[in-house]
């Protein structure tokens, strides 16, 4: 009797010190009266460069987007959030692609491949006052590397806004919101 309640009384405490530890990561600030997500970028710091597989199997690096502002969002297929993310990602790429942003998908399912390409060629996602879409950015397979070059991730989705020349502007963890996201875009355009 004792033992069992020793290992309930352990396991309580590894509980308590996981929601502790994901509550400081994922924390609100609050800034001006409104509430912010968490900024872990060191505005400035160079964004690490990378190469990982688009879905045909090509190679893409972060450097070949050097003089473009880009978004690079670290999203799965079975995160609800990142489905509620997807169709403002699709607006902005169609709002602001032609100025020189792109969005890139990271996708970091487990399964890789296999789940995403069905998804991206078949799930349609409802755009503000335009009908339904696919995505319309490029998506690569993420891995744990390059998690890891950008810091870690404390949840997904997770956005890492970079300028023209390659430095990390913002990152966001959880959601976007989509005003104060397209007001950082608009700023680097």
């Amino acid at each position: 009797m004792k033992k069992t309640a020793l290992i309930a009384i352990a396991a309580i405490v590894v509980i308590v010190l996981a929601a502790h530890y994901a509550d400081k990561a994922t924390r609100l600030s609050v800034s001006g009266g409104s509430f912010k997500k968490a900024d872990n970028t060191q505005p400035g710091k160079p964004a690490p460069d990378f190469t990982l597989k688009d879905l045909d199997g090509k190679n893409v690096n972060l450097s070949q987007y050097k003089g473009k502002v880009v978004l690079v969002n670290f999203w799965a297929t079975w995160c609800d959030p990142c489905r509620v993310e997807i169709p403002w990602l699709i607006e902005m790429q169609q709002k602001y692609s032609a100025k020189g942003f792109t969005v890139l998908g990271v996708a970091m399912d487990e399964e890789g491949k296999s789940v995403v390409a069905p998804f991206v060629q078949k799930e349609q996602f409802e755009i503000d006052g335009g009908g339904k879409s696919l995505m319309n950015y490029p998506i690569v397979i993420g891995n744990e590397q390059v998690v890891d070059k950008f810091g870690g991730l404390f949840g997904y989705p997770t956005s890492v806004l970079i300028s023209r020349d390659g430095k990390q502007i913002k990152r966001i963890t959880g959601l976007i919101s989509y005003d104060e996201i397209a007001q950082a875009i608009e700023s680097q355009l």
